[in-house]
């Protein structure tokens, strides 16, 4: 079990009876800024056909990953398409008119520095160059370093064939889905890369919505009559697909003879980390209206559906819920990863406590997060130190999948905008894990109401904290800086193979304290929000504590060997290379 971390949180750090624990200090605001930043200009086009084709309204993502190994985060959007062709008359007749079809976006991130040492941010469209244009309308992306060359590659995930992009070094990716047997033909939402074996090379899981023809769509009304997008009840579930990499550039599909290919459901967001702390990478899968998967690996390679058993399929009052957005971290201090999904309007978001062995419960009003999201329906989100106080926050971007009726009442040429939220954990306020709705104070932005997607996390100016890319449907791309983090002490890590030098996805790393008690836990992944993928770095807020010189970390590397690195300096990132810290006994 951890140590309290209040304790490392100075003067803000109340003991959890005293009175003023139920006063926490207020947030500077605003918490987050919009920028713009020039060369970024992507808006994601879903399409709108008139027709109320389901993927119109349930995609968009973002990956921030480093494209070109000079050490800053760029951007990689996926983009919608045509989901039925024009005539071929009217295609013919407007040949030599029609503006070319919109494509995935690549952005290369050329941050420099004034000298003040602030930055400035410009972006350039590197799409052709580098060789990603795509056609086929785009769902969500994955980002690692799947062949442990040092460079980090993409897996887009589209409704229809998916691509696995291979960054080559040079400023260029190449399409290897049919060499690497890593298609899918199929509406994939998401994708993740995971070493789930341990061997030392990523492996890919693809998580599969409905089964879903846009040239014969279903017809689905509102309440009053009115053509709408229709609820997943109407089509049915699909498999997903786990491809184990072989370590030669290509994957097996081991979907079924592993597990988690056996089950029809209807997918949109998934996390891989050991949730019942046996050393061993788990999946847990969120499906739409119907009850949620959880994948533990019990034997080496193989799964085993747990999610009823373990109290995390359905609520805390037995129903299914609408289940997008998904993250896995530890956000009480207890040592053990917990679980926050996004829902619908009218459902509440769902926070599963875990116990420490795998078992979870429905945390959500004991955490305040009931009636503070009731309103809303969620997609991206991440849990995010945004006051680096020690304790990690929750922001979610927001907006309807159905018509809201009062702004269709209004008017509104697209009745489906809501604010974004942003919830305060009050852990170093004594109440570890307990939540404040603070959206009031995280920015101009979060207030506008838009139809958002996607969320990508990432520290893109290199100083302590997430900042948030937000992908919102018809309207341009938001890049928010966290304004607040940075003022306070912070440990930033990057995990690294011994050898390709590739990030360790899945490594689990504990903060320790002098006498060697853990004060938090974070996980290095790329996974998590929805269709998207973060900085797999890893942060540590340090809160008001007096600064010390150095700190100690133990790593627990995809695999189950642990690792102890000393001498670490706050205020900047450390790349932690596996085999290059002290060896430590791993727990039987």
């Amino acid at each position: 079990m951890a140590a309290a971390l209040p304790a490392l949180a100075g003067t803000d750090a109340v003991a959890p009876d005293d009175p003023a624990a139920r006063e926490p200090l207020p947030l500077p605001a605003p918490v987050f800024e919009e920028i713009a930043a020039p060369g970024l200009d992507f808006r994601y086009d879903n399409a709108l056909s008139g027709a109320f084709l389901m993927p119109e309204i349930s995609c968009g993502g973002a990956a921030l990953f480093d494209a070109d190994g000079d050490g800053d985060l760029d951007l990689f959007f996926v983009q919608g398409a045509p989901l039925v062709p024009p005539p071929a008359a009217a295609a013919a007749d407007g040949d030599d008119d029609r503006p070319p079809p919109p494509s995935d976006r690549l952005y290369r991130n050329d941050l420099t520095r004034d000298a003040s040492g602030a930055p400035r941010f410009a972006f350039t469209d590197v799409t052709a160059a580098a060789g990603v244009t795509d056609d086929v309308y785009g769902c969500g992306v994955a980002a690692g370093d799947y062949d442990d060359d040092g460079d980090v590659d993409l897996y887009v995930a589209n409704v229809g064939p998916n691509r696995l992009l291979r960054n080559r070094g040079d400023g260029r990716f190449e399409d290897v889905t049919a060499a690497a047997g890593a298609g899918d033909d199929r509406w994939s939402s998401s994708a993740i890369f995971t070493d789930y074996d341990g061997d030392g090379w990523l492996d890919l899981f693809v998580v599969n919505y409905v089964l879903y023809d846009a040239r014969h769509p279903k017809a689905c009304r509102t309440a009053s009559g009115q053509p709408d997008y229709c609820n997943p009840a109407a089509y049915p579930g699909v498999p997903n697909r786990l491809l184990h990499n072989r370590g030669d550039g290509t994957f097996e599909d081991v979907s079924r003879a592993a597990g988690p290919g056996s089950a029809r459901g209807k997918s949109l967001g998934t996390v891989a980390a050991d949730l019942d702390g046996d050393g061993r990478t788990d999946l847990y899968v969120t499906n739409d209206g119907e009850a949620n998967e959880l994948w533990l690996q019990t034997r080496p390679g193989r799964f085993e559906e747990s999610a009823l058993y373990a109290g995390c399929a359905v609520n805390g009052r037995g129903q299914p819920e609408a289940s997008m957005g998904v993250v896995a971290e530890d956000d009480d201090g207890d040592g053990d990863l917990d679980l926050f999904l996004t829902h619908l309007t009218g459902e509440t978001h769902t926070l599963y406590r875990n116990d420490g062995s795998g078992g979870f419960r429905d945390a959500t009003t004991a955490a305040g997060l009931g009636v503070a999201s009731l309103p809303f329906t969620g997609w991206g989100t991440v849990w995010s130190d945004v006051d680096n106080d020690g304790w990690l926050d929750l922001p979610v971007v927001d907006g309807a999948v159905r018509t809201l009726p009062a702004l269709a009442a209004a008017g509104d040429p697209y009745p489906f905008h809501q604010p974004d939220q942003l919830y305060r954990n009050l852990g170093a306020s004594g109440r570890p894990g307990v939540y404040a709705d603070a959206s009031a104070a995280a920015g101009a932005s979060f207030a506008e109401p838009r139809v958002s997607r996607g969320l990508a996390a990432g520290d893109l100016d290199d100083d302590g904290d997430l900042d948030l890319v937000v992908v919102d449907l018809l309207q341009p791309a938001r890049l928010l800086l966290d304004r607040i983090g940075q003022d306070r002490p912070w440990l930033g890590l990057r995990l690294v193979g011994g050898d390709g030098g590739g990030d360790q996805l899945g490594a689990r790393v504990d903060l320790l304290a002098a006498d060697g008690s853990v004060l938090a836990t974070r996980r290095a992944a790329s996974d998590g929000g929805f269709a998207s993928a973060r900085d797999p770095r890893v942060l540590f807020g340090l809160g008001s504590a007096p600064a010390a010189t150095s700190y100690a970390v133990r790593v627990t590397w995809p695999g189950g060997t642990r690792e102890g690195f000393r001498g670490l300096a706050p205020g900047r990132y450390t790349t932690l290379r596996r085999g290059s810290g002290t060896m430590e006994k791993t727990p039987q």
